[in-house]
């Protein structure tokens, strides 16, 4: 498999395509990589998360947000792993949205879950025309915005209390940079979050440490086909900053040693003696509140 950038058509300006070798693995054969050839990469960072940040509870019930996407596959598969191997008591649930998908998308959403053996839970929503029509010039944040909104209230209905998102490592150093460099404030993606408008519900991020180099990879060596930006309204709209900030990164990485290591820590040692501004709970504080402290 080969991974090409399109200039236009379904994938959008930007969109990676992933093209899969014939070669297409057993289902045997991609659950055992997963532990076993890519335990390293995949499977310890993905259980490191689950720890660090206390992601799988006893007596959870995890709604696990299936796109189609690269992503969303390799975390379905491992939430199967973790749910056959873990002492930890709790279910899960293989939630996918249709959000206005051409049919032939859908078929190789469901034909891929049914390949990997994931029980999908379906539903539809016709979210790309509504984003298309209440922000034409640039949908794709309304349509994330409302996909989330679909995907907890499905999650809800379900009984779930909790809502598992495919943003890998480098989502969150991208969105980092993206607020820094576009929105002026330092906000990070979190591993974990409460709804606000879903009392109860919690958001995890269990693939928070996984880097999208090896999860391309280990796409490449399954042999699936993903879907990727299926969307038929952005294929039509300019590229979003997302994939600059990609770019940026990359070539920043050719100068800075660890670059994306250090993006990702920052959010980590932030040293509020050392920061203008910061806010708590909608509050806003400035460094002159402690600098009169200190009088």
């Amino acid at each position: 498999m080969e991974a090409i950038v399109a200039d236009n058509g379904i994938a959008g300006n930007g969109c990676e395509i992933l093209v899969p070798d014939e070669d297409k693995k057993t289902l045997k054969e991609i659950e055992k990589s997963i532990t076993k050839r890519y335990r390293k990469k995949l499977w310890s960072k993905f259980i490191k998360a689950i720890k660090t940040y206390e992601l799988v509870e006893e007596g959870d019930k995890i709604a696990v947000a299936i796109s189609g996407g690269k992503d969303s596959i390799l975390m379905a598969k491992m939430f199967q792993e973790l749910k056959r191997h873990s002492q930890v008591n709790f279910e899960v649930v293989y939630l996918a949205m249709d959000p206005g998908y051409h049919d032939s998308i859908r078929k190789l959403l469901e034909d891929n879950m049914e390949y990997l053996d994931v029980p999908l839970n379906i539903f539809d929503a016709n979210i790309f025309d509504v984003a298309d029509k209440i922000a034409s010039d640039y949908p794709c944040y309304m349509c994330a915005r409302m996909r989330r909104g679909a995907l907890y209230g499905k999650a809800e209905e379900l009984g779930c209390n909790k809502l598992a998102l495919g943003h890998h490592f480098d989502d969150v150093i991208e969105t980092t940079m993206l607020n820094v460099l576009c929105s002026g404030n330092f906000k990070t993606m979190l591993p974990k979050l409460k709804s606000t408008n879903f009392k109860g519900l919690e958001l995890i991020r269990p693939l928070y440490y996984i880097r999208e180099d090896d999860i391309i990879k280990w796409i490449n060596y399954i042999g699936i086909w993903p879907l990727n930006c299926a969307c038929m309204v952005a294929a039509k709209k300019t590229g979003n900053k997302r994939y600059e900030i990609k770019d940026l990164i990359r070539n920043l990485s050719k100068n800075f040693t660890n670059v994306e290591k250090s993006i990702f820590k920052a959010a980590e040692n932030v040293n509020i003696d050392s920061v203008l501004g910061w806010q708590i709970d909608g509050h806003r504080h400035t460094f002159l509140e402690k600098f009169e402290e200190e009088e």
